[in-house]
């Protein structure tokens, strides 16, 4: 479980986010959307360490990471998995050294065995026999996989995705969501994924945080989203149900 309490963040004279309180349950997808702009990537990367609040607190299971000592924070973010907008992979790395990338920076784990684990997550994600491939050799879905399977080769607590159905056609976004959520539920994982993409809302949304005008303006679930009464969220659900019709047509 993460929680975040009274989370604030400016950037000099500009509040992006101001007093947003959320908990992101383990064996939950867990998403933030808003429409562009909204501060949901500066909430991720606040959650991640990657910013740092000007206020507020994070806890992971209970402990803080924000006031954490080095070797709290090591402990930590060796229990993180991202999966980065665009897959991330490295262009100079085939796809076995691409997802053993983090057992070789954060473990002393014998080669044979960080061999075993990259095949065991490349086998989840069905890229089995796919090890010596280049990035630049496979689909855009198959990359995202990949990063997935990176995300989680490390036994990750904690899974974080930016946009992971970003530049995927309908079809792939789907099986990106459904493995997403199966990986989740199956590892008992706290995944937290920040999108702006309806479908996934609505298929795998146990639990949604919106944000608009820096302030978390609706939580709850995919049952309950239609019936928000936050004029703010319906016009965004509108606007994305027009933008896919639009995108259908084209």
């Amino acid at each position: 479980m993460i929680e975040v309490k009274n989370l604030t963040k400016s950037f000099e004279d500009k509040t992006v986010l101001n007093d947003i309180s959320a908990t992101f349950e383990q064996g939950k997808t867990n998403l933030i959307i808003g429409a562009s702009g909204s501060g949901k990537s500066v909430m991720l990367k606040n959650i991640v360490g990657l910013f740092k609040p000007d206020s507020g607190e994070i806890l992971y299971n209970g402990r803080d990471f924000i006031n954490a000592n080095r070797d709290l924070k090591t402990e930590i973010r060796r229990e993180i998995g991202m999966l980065f907008q665009g897959g991330a992979l490295f262009d100079s790395m085939n796809v076995e050294q691409n997802v053993k990338f983090p057992l070789d920076v954060l473990t002393t784990m014998p080669e044979d065995e960080k061999l075993d684990r990259v095949n065991t997550v490349l086998k989840r994600v069905k890229l089995e026999n796919t090890n010596k491939r280049m990035p630049s050799e496979i689909s855009g879905g198959m990359q995202k996989r990949v990063g997935i399977a990176r995300a989680i080769v490390n036994s990750s607590k904690y899974l974080f995705c930016d946009e992971p159905n970003s530049g995927l056609d309908p079809q792939t976004s789907i099986k990106i969501d459904q493995l997403l959520a199966e990986i989740t539920d199956e590892y008992q994982i706290t995944t937290v994924v920040v999108t702006h993409d309806m479908n996934s809302v609505m298929e795998i949304g146990e639990y949604i945080v919106f944000i608009g005008n820096t302030k978390k303006l609706w939580e709850g679930n995919s049952d309950d989203i239609m019936h928000s009464g936050v004029q703010e969220l319906d016009d965004f659900v509108f606007a994305n149900k027009m933008m896919r019709k639009f995108r259908s047509l084209s």
